[in-house]
């Protein structure tokens, strides 16, 4: 287990230093090529390890908690050098007061901490899949899509080499985050993801990019210090900063609940919940690769993470309440904001947003229902999320804009990534696919409280408006005669290609996923609810039936893919009958004065109700109420 430990870990922060100094391209992709090959062989490798926990022996009488240290504080002292060079005293002042605070604690508070520095359980395993698999998968999709963008924006001299050195590390810290035990090693790791997302957003260097990039760089530095003072407070109460000792503690034996707030509230920052949605939002302007590898498969899982970690010590607690009530607003209230969006990132941002807070809800809720759903909707959301992001920055760059009206008919054009993109939508919200099997979980588990079931039932409605209404475009417009394939890099196939089927895998086998990775101790103080029989998933309230559904869906498909081949190739198009004043242009007839106007056909925003400047304003002062209630419940 040290060897695969230390590869997870290490190797993505060598490969880093090795990209930087790379000027060859080809070179610089058999790095990448070679690290995240080897990344998920280790994890999968990983997987019949777990559970494990160890400390490495000293180093020159240093141990792991000693060995951060210097980096962590030349770490905090980087990111408050981007904010004396941006001028951004919203980045100055708390990551100023974060270094005086880690100063203070590991100067004059702490001793020599008597805790294994990593640990592994399934929750753990769950993650060191997502980030070394699909977080590869998406550094090898970017191989083709950065030498477009990069031709695109007629850069004199390449940022690739920052580009895919950052990347790398990411992956790094993302790893180490999650198999670290030390508090002050995972605070190390969670300010690496800071600045990483930093860079990343800013990647351009337009002026857009910069002002984005700070705009996420504060808000997560506000979630870096709420840790630190978390951090802080818990050894003064417990003595100890070893994350399975803090969660062995019982709430009777001095654990302190503001602390798990302030926890909470950093992991809600990472994860982007309101009222600090904005710099997910901002970091759209980013490549594509990076909002894929930010908001499926890294950044914003440490929130969920990190509050699933915590569950256990909350359990029944006025604070679990309140988190649940919040993660149910938060995916009302994202869902809302979806519906008003055409540009077609944006959607997936809210979207994103929206399926995080309900899996903080699911947390807050803290049965074995919710923390099933909760991780199930984790796993599925990374892969299915991963999948979207690429396919709409492929499309991107074949037709010039990111506008869900603008893929109106998108078949015709690039008939396989439409198709892959469709499937993805149909993922999201169709059985037998794994979200919806872990939004039925979670349903299950809201029923019982009206403040949590309401905002679910009517956020679940409004986001199979926003999916259908994506699906519907994709695959409108008429066509007659044979599809022509659309041509594509073999690396942006085979990541899309191996995307798509794991998530469809995954779902297949979701029965067995959950007998492998929940019966088996995810979380030692949970029982799983769920009975495995004959590919069902059932309990006391009903049975999803995975293997059945997973074969008509499988018929259907085929069915539908057939048809639409059938048909296309004896059809003809027939343009939409103007009341006779069509010209001899499709599409075109004779308006006012005599003018030529375009016949144009578009989907309903409805921005007036559901656009961010209508809702933002009221969603994060209600977002700001709710967490003063979490935080200052604790007081």
């Amino acid at each position: 287990m040290h060897p695969l430990t230390f590869i997870l870990i290490l190797l993505p922060f060598v490969a880093a230093a090795c990209c930087f100094w790379t000027v060859s391209e080809r070179l610089r992709s058999y790095i990448v090529l070679t690290t995240g090959g080897t990344l998920m062989a280790s994890a999968l490798l990983l997987t019949f390890r777990a559970p494990f926990a160890f400390s490495p022996e000293p180093v020159w009488g240093l141990d792991v908690h000693d060995a951060v240290k210097i980096p962590d504080f030349l770490l905090t002292a980087l990111i408050l050098y981007y904010g004396f060079r941006r001028r951004s005293f919203a980045v100055i002042v708390p990551t100023a007061v974060q270094i005086v605070l880690m100063l203070w604690f590991e100067g004059f508070m702490i001793e020599a901490p008597s805790v294994q520095a990593f640990y592994c359980d399934n929750l753990s395993l769950i993650m060191v899949l997502i980030i070394s698999i699909v977080g590869s998968l998406i550094c090898f999709q970017a191989f083709a899509y950065m030498k477009i963008h990069e031709t695109h924006r007629h850069l004199p001299e390449s940022r690739q080499p920052r580009f895919f050195g950052v990347m790398m590390f990411f992956l790094g810290a993302m790893n180490g985050l999650v198999l670290s035990n030390d508090m002050s090693v995972i605070h190390f790791f969670f300010e690496a993801t800071t600045l990483c997302s930093f860079l990343l957003i800013g990647h351009d260097g337009d002026e857009t990019a910069v002002r984005n990039s700070v705009r996420a760089l504060w808000m997560n530095s506000l979630g870096g210090l709420a840790f630190t003072v978390a951090m802080m407070i818990i050894y003064r109460n417990l003595g100890t900063i070893g994350l399975q000792q803090i969660l062995r503690t019982s709430p009777g034996a001095g654990l302190s609940f503001l602390a798990m707030a302030l926890l909470c509230l950093a992991a809600f920052v990472k994860s982007a919940q309101f009222p600090m949605q904005s710099w997910l939002t901002g970091a759209m302007v980013a490549p594509t690769p990076v909002s894929a590898l930010l908001h499926s498969s890294t950044m914003v899982k440490v929130g969920v993470y990190l509050a699933l970690r915590l569950a256990p010590v909350m359990h029944g607690s006025f604070l679990s309440h309140c988190i649940a009530i919040y993660g149910a607003f938060s995916f009302l209230a994202g869902a809302g904001l979806a519906v008003g969006q055409s540009n077609g990132k944006k959607v997936l941002a809210y979207s994103t947003i929206s399926n995080l807070g309900l899996i903080f809800a699911c947390i807050g809720i803290d049965t074995p229902e919710s923390i099933t759903a909760a991780v199930l909707l984790l796993l599925f959301h990374a892969v299915v999320k991963a999948l979207l992001f690429l396919c709409v920055g492929t499309i991107e760059q074949h037709i010039d804009s990111r506008d869900i009206e603008d893929m109106r008919g998108l078949y015709a054009k690039m008939p396989l990534t439409a198709l892959i993109a469709v499937m993805g939508v149909v993922m999201m919200i169709m059985p037998p696919f794994g979200l919806l099997l872990g939004k039925w979980m979670a349903m299950e588990a809201a029923s019982a409280n009206i403040f949590v079931i309401f905002p679910t039932a009517v956020g679940s409605a409004l986001t199979a408006m926003y999916w259908a209404r994506w699906a519907g475009t994709l695959m409108s417009d008429p066509f007659a005669g044979k599809f022509k394939p659309e041509s594509q890099p073999p690396m942006t196939w085979g990541v899309l290609v191996s995307l798509c089927a794991g998530a469809g895998l995954l779902s297949v086998l979701s029965p067995w996923v959950y007998a492998k990775l929940f019966t088996t101790s995810m979380i030692l103080h949970y029982t799983p609810p769920y009975v495995l029989h004959d590919g069902m998933l059932e309990n006391a309230w009903g049975v999803f039936a995975v293997l059945p559904l997973c074969a008509v869906a499988v018929l259907g498909f085929l069915q539908s893919i057939g048809a639409v081949l059938w048909a296309a190739t004896g059809a003809r198009v027939v343009t939409p009958y103007l009341s006779g004043i069509q010209t001899e242009e499709p599409r075109v007839f004779t308006g006012p004065m005599n003018r030529r106007v375009q016949a144009q056909a578009g989907n309903y925003y409805l921005s007036n109700l559901f656009g961010e400047r209508t809702l933002t304003v009221w969603i994060n002062l209600a977002a700001g109420v709710l967490l003063i209630l979490i935080v200052g419940g604790t007081l």
